[in-house]
């Protein structure tokens, strides 16, 4: 089979394509034939060998699509179309970057649907992210604001979508005046062109703040983002598009304000139900969800789809397929 092995961090140009031999499965684990998968930016920081604890070589991937094609236990059956779900996929063990991958059962999900793998390899850590971060950690309600920070990031996007449909006023932040049409389109009530001091301008439109704030730039905005949210509001920090990891001096009494809520989603914790996933995807054939794909790619061409991954200009969630 083959696969994409990073043996020293850095740059796009160091991934290597290489023939392996078919991995087996033991005990606990399902053999599956990789269809398609979504890139994400913690790949990227993977890469760059800012993910502390992984070591190299490794195949990157976090998340992937495909069918069955061992399961020693017999649970999955064979061309059982599945998607994986985080798990240390990719930084503890081999993930999604190959034609094949031995995946753990307890980070699968069995789904059935028509839509076409490349669509499908847009999904499972998108839609897992957006949802954890609005009805786990945020738990949205009809009636309520709030504001994406990061509204054109793949996930800026969807999250968008849901909370529209659920019934929320939705502001999205770009800093390219050039996307507020795309953003308002999507599904955006407000658009704000963020200069990364934001709260002045979201309170001349919400003189209160919002009820919720999702962080998808990461701690370099997160003290603003606060700033953001109404008394008993919450802020959820979910993506780090800054690639920074954590706060220098963080002093909680000063960096939070009285009586506003601050939390994170991370899908590697808490995972999402089959039933939630499988409505998802049946809303995205209703033609009620659209995700947005900013770009499809094929397998030899991972170091370009990392370059434009690098360049934040993608305009939604670069897929690769491996047929």
């Amino acid at each position: 089979m083959k696969a994409i092995v990073v043996y020293q961090p850095g740059g796009p140009e160091n991934f290597v394509m290489e023939e392996r031999a078919l991995p087996t499965p033991g005990d606990g684990q399902v053999l599956v034939k990789v269809k398609a998968f979504g890139l994400n930016r913690s790949e990227l920081m993977t890469r760059k060998g800012l993910s502390p604890g992984v070591q190299f070589p490794r195949v990157l991937g976090i998340e992937c699509v495909g069918e069955v094609v061992t399961d020693p236990s017999g649970e999955f059956k064979p061309r059982q179309k599945v998607a994986a779900f985080m798990g240390e996929m990719g930084r503890a063990y081999d993930g999604s970057y190959a034609e094949y991958t031995v995946l753990p059962k307890n980070i699968l999900i069995p789904f059935e649907s028509p839509l076409p793998w490349e669509l499908l390899g847009a999904t499972p850590e998108m839609f897992q992210t957006v949802y954890g971060s609005l009805h786990i950690a945020l738990k949205i309600k009809k009636g309520e604001s709030l504001l994406i920070r990061g509204g054109t990031s793949s996930i800026g996007l969807l999250a968008a979508q849901l909370a529209k449909n659920a019934g929320l006023t939705v502001i999205s932040t770009t800093r390219k005046p050039e996307s507020k049409g795309a953003l308002l389109h999507n599904g955006a009530n407000e658009v704000l062109i963020d200069d990364g001091n934001l709260s002045g301008q979201l309170k001349a439109l919400f003189p209160a703040g919002v009820n919720h704030v999702l962080e998808l730039v990461g701690v370099s905005n997160l003290k603003d983002s606060l700033q953001c949210a109404a008394v008993g509001g919450s802020v959820c920090m979910t993506g780090m598009l800054s690639e920074q990891w954590s706060v220098a001096d963080f002093a909680p009494m000063e960096f939070i304000p009285a009586a506003v809520n601050l939390t994170v989603y991370d899908s590697g914790q808490i995972r999402i139900s089959k039933e939630h996933f499988q409505t998802f995807l049946n809303d995205i054939e209703a033609g009620s969800v659209k995700p947005k794909i900013g770009r499809v790619f094929k397998l030899n061409e991972i170091t370009d789809a990392h370059r434009l991954m690098d360049s934040n200009a993608a305009g939604g969630k670069i897929v690769m397929v491996t047929d």
